[in-house]
């Protein structure tokens, strides 16, 4: 990997702000229509059946509204990320090329291909962004059975 990461990270950085965007407006859409269900449920002789989808309603509209608060965090993550530098150790913001593949460290957002090479996009706070986090070139670490060298940073 060449010591140019800027615009790798460029991309890697906006696919993650991109998705965060998106599930943002998708739970929002998702808790927008519960709210309307539930506005538009009126009372029937039936009072049972009013009761549950009511009950319902406002559990989906619970769990949907836990999501959107992860979703915000991850994008306040994101907005305290700098992808410009490079840096010595691993930080937030960072490339990380080790011998089991290549990892940015932002949110846990998954694998994402970016012109034919895949890389992790893992949180600070994950099992394996914790290990790597403030690590060097050279260093390593073990993670589930797995030892991971450090080949680069960016």
């Amino acid at each position: 990997m060449s010591r140019n990461f800027s615009q790798v990270k460029s991309n890697l950085f906006d696919h993650c702000l991109n998705q965060v965007n998106d599930r943002i407006r998708t739970i929002q859409e998702a808790i927008d229509a519960a709210q309307q269900a539930a506005n538009n449920e009126t009372k029937s002789s039936a009072g049972d059946k009013y009761e549950t989808t009511r009950a319902m309603m406002h559990l989906e509209k619970e769990k949907s509204t836990h999501q959107l608060a992860a979703a915000i965090t991850d994008k306040q993550a994101l907005s305290q990320i700098n992808v410009r530098p490079t840096y010595e150790t691993v930080h937030p913001g960072c490339l990380v090329s080790t011998n089991k593949g290549l990892f940015f460290l932002a949110i846990s957002a998954g694998k994402i291909k970016l012109a034919n090479s895949t890389y992790f996009a893992i949180s600070p706070s994950s099992p394996i962004g914790k290990l790597l986090f403030g690590k060097g070139i050279g260093d390593s670490v073990d993670f589930k059975g797995n030892r991971f060298e450090i080949l680069d940073i960016g």
